[in-house]
């Protein structure tokens, strides 16, 4: 890490012009290029942010899974994001990884957005700490990270190809600010995304050179999003430094023979592989001087254990991601009901099929296998063993499409295992390798010479017979069969070539067959590989769905019998997910219903939502608390058993502003319009939207309840304060609860008397205390002068405006009930 740029140049000038070409160009889908002549090893890359893949989709090759970015932000909680963060680097040092794709700083700009669950908030301000937090925890243990993606990449529709069109004053204050707090942190690498803004695709955009690398001071490398560079000579003589993956693309070849001719200049290159150069020498790839990473399968090794962060040990990393569930679970709403108290408790219900198989992450690049998952219904019977009567009802099926094959409902043909059978077969058919895999959903297959179909065999084991649903998803000729006996056929060409879509989570084309309870059934999916038709084979099947009604009836009974009831809702995969936006934002009637009839049973329910954005919760004064779980990670079901039964508070804090309906959201649209998509609101997302048109959400950004209560007792602020100085601000909270707990207190700026277009009120800083019953304790919270700031268009600089400023402090941003004055003053001229 300590190699000068004397010693980069130096050893810059070992290597052709073609040389340095070609290092910028990735070697294959996660490594970038090793040069012998100067001692540089490949570079490897993997997505984040909840988990640290690696460079294979195997599920064999499991990884810790975390939850989802928007619980992480709804911890408000910097210093155990940190903590997270070297857990990541951990996990990357142990599947020989240099690079981690996180954080992912876009913003919830539309409630619609289907990547929410990959993006930390609806706030520039909120984003920004909590992103340079995770950036800080993951670079304290020699592994880069990587900001993402650059910039107002805020939603998934036609992700590839739309322009944004923001004012540049937006741009400056609400879109660029997270990434400007993560280059202030020190971040390695920028990741330019696949959109456009104003015109310009960003691999090819002005914004990589200026904000970022000439004002920012960024001299860390700028990636492209993987495939996201579409020509040569337009992103070579941009900002992009790295263009991902390789070997083939529109840089390599291209771009050596482009500097040949004159077409990029030399100098520009030299920039790009001297950044490349630099991150090396961080990561300790150059000269030679560490040309290995530890195995890409396995624990650590000894070696390697005393250097990683307190997390690598398994028990401390399954207790702190338990720890991060209760500190991002969010207590919505509470008659009184949380916590419950097991010593009281003779039978509790456990009640919906989210209970059972509770979603622990989003859809997309950035899922990873862990090697175990606790659900809902697994966490509260442990947390009642011994205790109480845990009775599960799984309620009617939510409404979606069949998921993939459920690995409890078959078995590997050849072994007899749990499982299914992979085969590679030659054009005549022919068995080139075999092995078994776990479940039904293959994304990328270890392929061998002259393979030409991949087959996967499965004998279902119905455990219910009826009319099921079978399938594959896939691209390009593929076949479904069973028991010899053919269910479709046909040759079914990407309709997209968004990556996400055709790589990870293609369509399933679906035929119904019966089947009979208990009698085996043997499925058999093949697909041809045919160049671009992706990487993934997913074998999906359902069975026959349950009468609704009768269904609703046995949840309502199991409810009305019990001491507590706790149902699980959620969305799916196919609701939200990396590749498309969501359309609308219910549950759908039947989960609806669900809940409905369980509180209706029996007023001590808790609704635990299970989403990674906002959905709409129409029954949420019917019930007796909601918990907003997100996607909670591989410890979710044991973290919401602590808050279920008050071993630990629920710390969470909404990170985005939830509507009771969409059509109150301000600010909804992703649908380009003539490949445009105007940010029309301005500065106005989020909570800032809700206050400009005098609307009231269901729940406020900042908005969360814990097991007390406080009282706000005083607001202190200086009177005047200089433009460009910090501001500190003092507020007396008070526990007037019976336990002790934590606060986050939020303070927020508006200027009423304002010449410019300002929100109503915006975030500009927040603390966490504790105290016990009784207590009262002061937060001490800094404001930063940037804050106050704003983006002049007419100068294309930052200015303060002088004048009055209101401060308020509260627990959300509805509800502010202490409110001080000041003055902004410009320093006097030298």
């Amino acid at each position: 890490m300590g190699t000068s740029d004397e010693e980069i140049d130096r050893l810059l000038g070992k290597l052709t012009p073609r040389a340095r070409a070609l290092l910028l160009s990735g070697a294959t889908t996660w490594r970038t290029r090793a040069e012998p002549a100067v001692g540089l090893r490949e570079l490897v890359m993997s997505d984040g942010p909840a988990g640290v893949r690696g460079e294979a989709w195997d599920e064999r090759q499991t990884s810790v899974l975390l939850p989802s970015a928007s619980a992480l932000a709804a911890t408000w909680d910097e210093a155990l994001v940190e903590r997270l963060g070297g857990l990541l680097a951990a996990e990357a040092r142990r599947k020989g990884v240099d690079v981690l794709l996180a954080p992912t700083l876009n913003l919830h700009r539309s409630p619609l957005g289907g990547r929410h669950f990959e993006c930390l908030s609806e706030d520039p301000e909120l984003t920004g700490r909590i992103g340079a937090a995770l950036v800080r925890g993951v670079q304290a243990h020699g592994v880069a990270a990587t900001a993402k993606h650059y910039v107002a990449n805020d939603s998934e529709t036609d992700r590839l190809t739309v322009d944004v069109r923001v004012g540049e004053r937006a741009l400056r204050e609400v879109y660029l600010a997270p990434f400007e707090a993560a280059v202030t942190a020190g971040v390695r690498l920028v990741m330019a995304g696949y959109n456009a803004v104003n015109g310009t695709t960003m691999t090819a955009n002005a914004l990589l050179t200026d904000p970022l690398k000439d004002e920012w001071g960024f001299d860390g490398v700028v990636v492209s999003d993987w495939g996201a560079v579409r020509a040569t000579l337009d992103t070579a003589r941009a900002g992009l430094d790295l263009a991902m993956p390789g070997p083939d693309g529109p840089w390599g070849e291209a771009l050596a023979r482009a500097v040949a001719d004159g077409d990029v200049p030399e100098a520009a290159v030299d920039d790009k592989a001297r950044r490349l150069l630099r991150l090396a020498a961080w990561l300790g790839a150059l000269g030679g001087r560490d040309t290995s990473r530890p195995p890409a399968t396995g624990e650590w090794p000894d070696a390697e254990r005393a250097s990683l962060p307190d997390p690598a040990r398994a028990r401390d990393v399954r207790g702190l991601a338990r720890r991060a569930v209760a500190a991002g679970t969010v207590l919505l709403a509470n008659k009184d009901v949380l916590p419950l108290d097991p010593g009281h408790l003779g039978t509790v219900a456990v009640i919906g099929a989210h209970a059972a198989r509770t979603r622990t992450q989003g859809g997309g690049s950035a899922g990873v296998f862990p090697r175990a998952e606790v659900s809902v219904l697994e966490g509260v019977r442990a947390a009642l063993r011994g205790r109480a009567r845990v009775v599960h009802v799984p309620g009617p099926r939510p409404d979606g499409p069949a998921p993939p094959l459920d690995p409890d409902d078959c078995t590997d043909p050849r072994s007899g295992l749990p499982g299914v059978l992979l085969r590679m077969l030659d054009a005549d058919g022919r068995e080139l390798y075999a092995e078994r895999r776990r479940g039904g959903r293959l994304l990328e297959p270890r392929l061998v010479p002259g393979a030409h179909t991949v087959e996967i065999g499965a004998r279902l084991r119905p455990r219910t017979g009826g009319s099921w649903t079978l399938g594959v998803a896939g691209f390009g000729r593929m076949s479904l069969t069973l028991d010899g006996h053919t269910l479709l056929a046909g040759d079914f060409p990407p309709a997209t070539d968004d990556p996400a879509v055709v790589h990870v989570n293609p369509p399933a084309q679906h035929a119904r067959a019966d089947l009979v309870a208990g009698r085996d059934a043997l499925l058999v999916a093949r697909r041809e590989l045919a160049p671009g038709t992706g990487r993934a084979t997913v074998v999906v099947a359902a069975p026959p769905a349950p009468d609704v009604t009768a269904s609703l009836a046995e949840a309502a009974h199991a409810a009305g019998a019990a001491d507590a009831a706790v149902v699980v809702v959620g969305t799916t995969e196919h609701g939200e997910s990396e590749g498309h936006d969501r359309t609308g934002l219910t549950l759908g009637a039947t989960q609806d219903a669900l809940v409905r009839a369980v509180a209706a049973a029996n007023p001590r329910t808790v609704a635990v939502v299970n989403s990674g954005g906002p959905v709409e919760l129409p029954w949420r004064e019917e019930v007796g608390a909601v918990l907003l779980a997100w996607f909670p990670g591989q410890e979710g079901g044991g973290g919401l058993a602590d808050v279920l039964f008050g071993r630990a508070e629920p710390g969470g804090r909404l990170p985005t502003t939830w509507p009771a309906v969409l059509a109150d959201a301000p600010v909804t649209r992703t649908r380009p319009d003539g490949g445009r998509l105007a940010y029309d609101e301005g500065l106005h997302l989020g909570h800032r939207g809700w206050l400009r048109h005098g609307r009231t959400p269901a729940y406020w950004f900042g908005h969360g309840l814990g097991y007390t209560t406080w009282a706000y007792e005083e607001l202190t602020a200086p009177p005047v304060t200089r433009a460009g100085d910090d501001l500190t601000v003092r507020v007396r909270v008070r526990n007037t609860g019976a336990r002790a707990g934590r606060e986050v207190v939020q303070v927020y700026l508006a200027r009423p008397a304002s010449a410019l277009d300002r929100p109503v009120r915006w975030l500009a800083g927040y603390a966490a205390v504790r105290a016990r019953p009784g207590e009262a304790v002061t937060a001490t919270v800094r404001v930063p002068a940037r804050t106050l700031r704003h983006w002049s268009v007419a100068e294309h600089a930052w200015r303060t405006e002088p004048g009055p400023c209101r401060v308020l402090a509260g627990r959300s941003a509805g509800d502010v009930p202490l409110v001080a004055d000041l003055e902004v003053v410009h320093p006097p001229s030298a």
